[in-house]
């Protein structure tokens, strides 16, 4: 099974691109990771928030492949604790969907389309972050996870 991290436009932030690539070389030592790149919408100023993340949606959709688990990160989504999310993260591999997509949508978040495909959805915070520091948080989230599942020491408590 490989695990995907769909994002919705690329990391302008040298610093947390550098950290989210430092994490994404870590987790392939477990598992097969990848980051998808869905590009930004141009000349989005005309379009309303509903339209941007209707187009936004298209494009996901096409990204997706028939299998895919989909976990959408969202605000309304389940908190875990690190080692809550590790026995979950465990689970969904041992069922083996053909890919496990975790997806960090646009700006205005996601369309109702994107909510009827998704099979899950996840918090990482009742606090609000950025779309870029949100990917560094869940590459390091799956990071920590994967080191809890093998008992190595990075995570304490």
């Amino acid at each position: 099974m490989k695990t995907v991290l769909l994002v919705v436009g690329r990391t302008t932030d040298k610093h947390l691109s550098a950290s989210i690539d430092e994490y994404v070389r870590r987790i392939n030592r477990y598992i097969p990771f990848t980051i998808e790149v869905i590009p930004e919408l141009r000349d989005t100023k005309s379009l309303s928030e509903n339209e941007q993340k209707e187009r936004e949606a298209a494009l996901i959709l096409k990204a997706l492949q028939p299998g895919d688990h989909l976990v959408l990160l969202d605000e309304h989504g389940t908190e875990r604790r690190s080692i809550d999310f590790a026995q979950w993260l465990q689970k969904r591999i041992a069922s083996s969907p053909r890919r496990l997509v975790f997806l960090i949508g646009g700006p205005y978040g996601f369309s109702p389309d994107i909510y009827r495909r998704a099979d899950e959805q996840v918090s990482l915070s009742q606090m609000t972050f950025s779309h870029q520091m949100i990917r560094l948080l869940i590459t390091e989230q799956i990071y920590r996870a994967l080191t809890i599942l093998q008992g190595e020491p990075y995570h304490h408590e």
